[in-house]
């Protein structure tokens, strides 16, 4: 029979797949180390930190994040009042921490953002800040900035303030126990809110016409030496927390707006041909968009256990492009609104992670309470587009090279072998033209069913459609697999365990890679 399962924890390829992934570090240039004046500036602002004088420890702030980690930006705490409610969103103090002009300051702009590898995180800050003194690390006093909501029964923001003070984090919860218990019954009011509000502010971006993909996401899993690809979907308990950092970004956006400086985060609406083909996908793949329904409306219907429409999901992403960065001061940008939202927005909630988010926070803290505008971060804005572009290209390439690694690693033992899966990307017309002329083989895009692979392969199925790939290569140095379709393509020729109707090795349950 073909391939229906791979045991991914095996070691038998794991010294060369640390090898590989080491190598990956130097191939993109990425600082494993801090400079030694900016440890010793990063102590230093440690042990001579001050807390701020207002005390908010009253407030039973929890963060909730993926279980292992450690660097916590975001505590929430949510009440009712009156016929609607109040949210308290704290947020780690990292400009505290960060002397404008410093060597600190410095190191962080060429960092950019936390890069996330297999074996470890490239940390924007030092440890002592990211993993320690600036992280809302449970039964710790902390300093954060506050921000809070008032709203209505519906969740629509009627005021909102922000400013500095003491928390103390009363738990550190992960999504899953947070999911367990929201679906057990035993969470806290608090956290009973958190699905109240966040139903409802999904409500409102549905109004609005936001939107969101909700393609499982493939995530590399460490076990010691080992690792495992695994692909989930996000957990609802995650897209209610996330609406409060995207209720806090709008928020952030609006008050820079009004004072007319600040820095957003943007991304052009799609243009009408892109829209045109994205909805003739749909109607080929047998879920047709119809034109009263909103964008952001008819992905959130999409049905990911049918393979069309995942594979639609995953076309739907040609509309998401265009993300960046607008600085202004003086003028408001003509086009502030980022597209998706559907509404103007602003990177605020993840300063341990990302460097503009400090900016911003330090920027609308100045704007809410009437304080000047120290001239360093000013003078920050115009060059801030420039660096977040650049750290973020480089973590999505350091990213995906790493998942190609893992991959390659898990197929390595297994070339020559038949795999089920769904083509989620057809070769497009003009690749087929070119494909012609050169006389190379046309590519498509294929999720495999297990292990949870996205990859090119050669030939051409429609999107949706079934398709068994044969695994060409495995390159586990060169983070490269590549697949071509098999010699038989139909579903009903996937219980042969002799490989006669495909003319290919096939895989059986008895085989095992890392």
């Amino acid at each position: 029979m073909v391939h229906q399962h791979i045991d991914l924890s095996s070691s038998a390829h794991s010294t060369r797949l640390e090898a590989a992934l080491a190598a990956l570090v130097q191939k993109f240039e990425l600082p494993t180390e801090f400079p030694a004046d900016v440890l010793a500036e990063a102590q230093a602002a440690v042990t001579q930190h001050d807390l701020p004088e207002e005390d908010r420890t009253d407030i039973d702030f929890v963060t909730i994040d993926p279980a292992s980690s450690t660097d916590l930006d975001q505590a929430v705490f949510i009440q009712r009042e009156g016929s609607g409610y109040r949210v308290f969103y704290a947020i780690a103090d990292v400009p505290s921490f960060v002397q404008h002009g410093g060597a600190l300051d410095a190191e962080t702009r060429k960092r950019g953002m936390t890069i996330y590898l297999p074996q470890g995180r490239i940390p924007l800050h030092p440890e002592v800040i990211s993993e320690d003194a600036g992280s809302l690390l449970p039964d710790q006093l902390r300093s954060a900035y506050i921000w809070n909501f008032e709203l209505d029964d519906a969740a629509n923001v009627t005021s909102v303030s922000l400013g500095r003070a003491q928390v103390k984090s009363r738990a550190k919860l992960s999504y899953d126990g947070v999911q367990k218990d929201l679906d057990a019954g035993t969470a806290s009011e608090s956290l009973q809110l958190l699905r109240e509000v966040g139903e409802k502010r999904i409500a409102l971006e549905r109004a609005r016409g936001g939107a969101s993909l909700r393609i499982p996401e493939q995530e590399v899993e460490a076990d010691g030496e080992h690792f495992k690809l695994v692909q989930r979907a996000p957990l609802p308990v995650e897209d209610w927390n996330a609406q409060i950092s995207l209720m806090t970004g709008m928020a952030a956006a609006e008050i820079m707006l009004e004072h007319k400086v600040g820095i957003l985060r943007t991304m052009p609406a799609p243009d009408e041909p892109s829209i045109a083909k994205f909805r003739a996908q749909a109607k080929a793949l047998g879920a047709p968009w119809s034109q009263d329904v909103k964008y952001g409306e008819f992905l959130r219907s999409l049905d990911l256990s049918d393979p069309k429409q995942l594979a639609l999901m995953h076309q739907a992403s040609s509309l998401f492009r265009g993300a960046g960065y607008t600085a202004f001061d003086g003028e408001a940008p003509e086009e502030p609104a980022q597209s998706a939202i559907a509404a103007p927005y602003a990177h605020t909630t993840a300063p341990l992670r990302r460097l503009i988010d400090r900016f911003v926070l330090e920027l609308c803290d100045c704007l809410v309470n009437g304080r000047p505008i120290p001239d360093t971060l000013r003078a920050a804005l115009p060059e801030l587009p420039d660096l977040m572009q650049a750290a973020g290209q480089l973590a999505s390439k350091t990213e995906r090279a790493a998942l190609d690694t893992i991959e390659a690693a898990i197929l390595a033992s297994h070339v020559g072998e038949v795999f089920e899966g769904v083509s989620i990307e057809a070769p497009t017309a003009q690749h087929l033209e070119k494909a012609q002329q050169s006389g190379r083989k046309p590519y498509g895009t294929v999720q495999l069913t297990n292990p949870p692979v996205t990859a090119k392969y050669e030939g051409n199925v429609a999107a949706g459609e079934h398709v068994r790939v044969v695994l060409k290569e495995a390159d586990i140095e060169a983070s490269k697999v590549s697949f071509e379709v098999a010699g038989s393509n139909s579903p009903e020729t996937t219980g042969d365990n002799t490989g006669e109707n495909s003319g290919e090795k096939v895989a059986g349950n008895e085989h095992s890679a890392s």
